[in-house]
């Protein structure tokens, strides 16, 4: 072998090592590259792992609030389902239910719920309770709020009957005045009647007005007793458009004679009421009558009814003389009147009725404009009215 060709074979494993040489310092230098890199990202889990376990502990924390307040709070509350299945509840929902309900049905345990006025609530357990749902939509169950009202209920019954039996004792002098003078009017016809030579025609004159004022006194005890003691609200289905007919009926001839115009405005469609349908068709006659009292001849009565969402509107209006600012704000105080012969009551017993459905009364009235009252009532639940015929059955 030549010099010349061992210096070539020399010079190519010198340019092989160099080769070798860089590789392996290009490798040397991506390990270190890489092993910065597996540093770095086991900082950064361990970073995400601290802060995980920090929500971790947090929403621990919370949780045990969370629950602590559950256990603590006067209402019931129960965790239902997608599938129905009821999956928590706290103490208080176990204590009104009667029973620990997880997994139980939701719709049995509801079963032994009886509805109640006004129409969110019920009777159970010989309790009174308001029940509200609330919807997860994540999950498709629902949070039911079971809030006892029995001892509520109880107050705000006993707060109105000594509300009642105060006024009652507040306008004892005026109610006895109001007693005395149709009192002594009807006992001075009965005198007359006492003349032997009285004649038919007088005697006949002298007897209806003594039977006039006798009615009147029966009509003013009557309403100091419904007012005394209050209306019980019983759980009928009512159709709206049969109690307004039923007022249209006996207001429209009472009208027809006085030469008042009598109308109707709007339509309630197949709606519902539940409660009471005497107590109901008292009160809306009452304000008819008003209005109708307070109109002349050639004046208008309008009876209107409308629906807005689940809330029914019943509206008394007039042409009368209007009722002023200041009388306003007393119109529904007991034995409080403007009428000569009035007891003061009709009002009063009225907004207690349209109460007692979970109603109100308003009233907008200006001198000369004329008065129009306005009952606002919850409507019954669509099913209500089969309900409730199936109970009577």
């Amino acid at each position: 072998m030549t010099d010349s060709s061992q210096l070539s074979k020399a010079q190519d494993l010198q340019r092989a090592f160099d080769v070798f040489n860089q590789v392996s310092h290009e490798l040397t230098q991506a390990y270190a590259a890489l092993q910065a890199r597996v540093q770095s990202l086991t900082n950064e889990l361990a970073v995400a792992n601290g802060e995980l376990r920090r929500q971790y502990e947090e929403k621990e924390a919370l949780s045990e609030r969370l629950g602590l307040l559950l256990d603590a709070l006067p209402a019931g509350v129960v965790v239902v389902e997608a599938d129905g299945m009821v999956s928590a509840a706290n103490p208080a929902a176990c204590a009104l239910l009667g029973c620990v309900p997880a997994g139980w049905s939701w719709r049995e345990l509801a079963q032994g719920m009886q509805p109640a006025t006004p129409p969110d609530e019920y009777f159970f357990a010989g309790r009174r309770a308001v029940i509200a749902e609330s919807m997860l939509p994540s999950s498709g169950g629902r949070i039911i709020l079971i809030h006892d009202i029995s001892a509520a209920h109880e107050m705000k019954a006993a707060m109105e009957r000594n509300q009642r039996l105060a006024a009652m004792g507040e306008m004892a002098a005026s109610l006895a005045h109001q007693l005395r003078t149709p009192l002594a009017t009807a006992l001075l016809y009965s005198a007359n009647l006492a003349k032997p030579d009285l004649a038919d025609d007088a005697r006949a004159r002298f007897a209806g007005k003594a039977t006039e004022q006798l009615r009147r006194l029966e009509r003013l005890i009557q309403d100091v007793l419904l007012f005394a003691r209050g209306q019980e609200i019983g759980r009928e289905a009512i159709p709206v458009a049969e109690l307004l007919a039923d007022a249209a009926q006996t207001m429209e001839p009472l009208c027809n004679e006085r030469g008042v115009l009598w109308r109707r405005e709007g339509g309630a469609g197949n709606a519902i009421i539940v409660g009471g349908r005497k107590p109901l068709a008292g009160a809306l006659l009452n304000l008819l009558e008003n209005a109708l009292q307070v109109c002349d001849a050639g004046g208008t009565v309008t009876l209107g009814v409308a629906c807005v969402g689940e809330r029914l509107r019943i509206s008394v209006a007039d042409t009368g003389p209007g009722i002023s600012a200041e009388q306003q704000p007393r119109i529904f105080e007991p034995f409080f009147t403007t009428k000569a012969h009035g007891t003061g009551l009709g009002l009063a017993i009225a907004l207690g009725v349209v109460r007692a459905h979970g109603g109100t009364i308003e009233v907008a009235s200006a001198p000369g404009e004329g008065t129009c009252f306005v009952i606002d009532l919850p409507v019954g639940a669509v099913g209500v009215a089969d309900e409730l015929q199936k109970e009577a059955r």
